[in-house]
């Protein structure tokens, strides 16, 4: 199953409402990810650029952004970044078909 990391940051509103009521940020991840029927892997609060940063194994990236949308529209999070992730074992088999296609390309010049 595709693997995606996904990462963001709270929005004023969204903190706000932390500090009122504080509530686990996790659980509501989990439950819009099973909704859009993937799996969170990975929960993690960070500093930095972003707040937080997710793991999700989701078989259609489409779902995976639907998910996030409705995250966002909430105007809970903002600054949503997915990147698609690959183990090991895809790189090396990427490796070994780029071996294969290699001399069925001509660069320029």
């Amino acid at each position: 199953m595709p693997r995606f990391i996904v990462t963001g940051c709270y929005t004023q509103s969204a903190l706000k409402g932390m500090i009122a009521n504080p509530s686990d940020r996790e659980a509501a991840a989990r439950a819009i990810v099973d909704a859009a029927g993937g799996t969170l892997e990975a929960y993690y609060l960070t500093t930095g650029k972003t707040d937080f940063l997710m793991i999700i194994s989701i078989d259609d990236v489409t779902d995976l952004g639907a998910g996030l949308m409705v995250a966002g529209a909430a105007g809970a999070i903002c600054n949503i970044q997915t990147q698609r992730a690959f183990d090991a074992a895809s790189f090396t088999a990427m490796q070994k078909k780029a071996a294969a296609l290699a001399s069925t390309y001509a660069a320029p010049g």
